[in-house]
């Protein structure tokens, strides 16, 4: 074997829960988390819909098109609309007098069937060159899902030509930012489930609970990308917090800053942590067993990116990503609240054994781990959630020994379900 092979074979063996799991997904096991859909069922304007969300994202397609009943059509459209929206925002080609006019008016382009917009070079342009399909599919939505996806897409689009020239400075803008990138989907996603009747209205109503949902997953997404930031010259972390240990945030990524970086990074992974209470509550009131899937596995996906950067300098090096397999067994295991509840608990006991002494949050870090506790403590069914069969275990190893190429071929297989927790 060349070492390549060889080292896949190593960190298998180190973790023969995700041999387990992996094989389990791909046999069948992912059906349960996320049933075919049968474009078939579909008229022209909807299945163009459906393909345009494989296009733009293949993590967010399978899990949306899990949703149960009308709800899957309403989360469909919200998705590409707001895409389109992030397509102008993201255009750098756009000048700033036409981009902001733009932002703000995107949400009355909802009910111009003819509007749409050619002259983007990004990537997704095709949501907004097709535009007239996905403004058509909207209005053919019934009318409590257009108010919320014409409502959220206004707001979002208001707050983001806010923030078009102007950075992040203190740890209160950063909530208001990633309210308007995240906060305002949360809150979006969370009246649609309401208004399809899946779930009770106060998931619709109770906003703080679901502006939540979407910090926590979009903190992550910028502790975890600081370097691809970098170097493609963004930035979203807090001045307020990196000012007290560089004079440049570049600066943290010079090998000689390397320690208080790493102290700034476990400074925003506490802030983020803040959100996890209320996580667990909005997850406790969920009914739908779809939509509890939908809403369950990015959250455990970024509490174990969060345990994976903490205290980590690979942070400032390169990418920190959680396994494939460590991704499939989340996405299996995350299916009710108790099992959740042991995963939470599971990565903040992991936060917590690596807290360095000398660290300056250390005491903030160990008091919103212990009200993470307080709500997680094992005591379901899922609390033993690794301890599987010894002779599941050695079938899996043994398997793993044997035919290393085609579990490889698996992971590759499942990488576009695991992405969720990547993007």
């Amino acid at each position: 074997m060349s070492a390549a092979p060889m080292e896949l074979l190593r960190k298998w063996l180190g973790h023969p829960e995700d041999i387990y799991n992996l094989l389990r997904f791909k046999m069948g096991g992912y059906r349960a988390v996320m049933p075919r859909m049968d474009p078939d069922s579909l008229g022209r304007g909807l299945r163009t819909c459906y393909r345009y969300l494989n296009q733009t994202s293949r993590s967010f397609a399978a899990v949306i098109q899990a949703l149960d009943g009308e709800l899957r059509h309403a989360v469909c459209i919200f998705y590409l609309v707001l895409r389109a929206l992030d397509t102008i925002e993201d255009d750098m080609s756009i000048s700033l007098d036409v981009k902001v006019p733009m932002l703000h008016e995107f949400h009355s382009y909802l009910y111009q069937p003819e509007w749409k917009y050619m002259e983007s070079k990004e990537k997704d342009r095709q949501v907004l060159e097709d535009f007239p399909t996905i403004s058509m599919e909207f209005r053919n939505l019934s009318k409590v899902y257009q108010e919320v996806i014409s409502d959220i897409c206004h707001k979002m689009g208001v707050g983001m030509a806010e923030f078009l020239e102007k950075k992040v400075d203190s740890q209160h803008e950063w909530d208001k930012y990633c309210h308007y990138v995240a906060g305002l989907v949360g809150i979006g996603l969370s009246r649609l489930f309401s208004a399809s009747e899946l779930e009770d209205p106060i998931v619709g109503q109770d906003t703080e609970l679901a502006n939540s949902m979407g910090l926590f997953l979009q903190k992550t997404n910028i502790i975890r990308d600081y370097l691809e930031d970098q170097l493609e010259g963004r930035e979203f972390w807090p001045r307020e917090v990196w000012s007290r240990y560089a004079k440049k945030l570049s600066d943290l990524a010079k090998p000689e800053n390397i320690d208080m970086a790493v102290q700034c990074l476990n400074e925003l992974i506490t802030n983020a942590l803040h959100h996890v209470p209320d996580v667990l509550t909005y997850l406790s009131r969920l009914k739908n067993q779809s939509v509890f899937n939908f809403c369950a596995i990015p959250q455990v996906m970024a509490i174990a990116t969060l345990a994976a950067c903490y205290n980590n300098k690979q942070v400032f090096r390169g990418v920190v990503k959680i396994r494939k397999g460590q991704a499939v067994t989340l996405m299996m295991d995350a299916t009710n609240i108790q099992a959740v509840k042991a995963i939470m608990y599971q990565y903040v006991e992991e936060i917590y054994q690596k807290i360095p002494s000398t660290d300056p949050s250390s005491n903030k870090t160990q008091q919103v781990i212990a009200s993470i506790r307080a709500m997680s403590l094992p005591g379901g069914p899922m609390a033993s959630r690794h301890h599987y069969s010894p002779i599941y275990l050695s079938c899996a190893m043994l398997l793993a020994a044997l035919s290393w190429q085609y579990l490889s071929t698996i992971t590759k297989a499942t990488e576009e379900y695991v992405q969720a927790g990547e993007n």
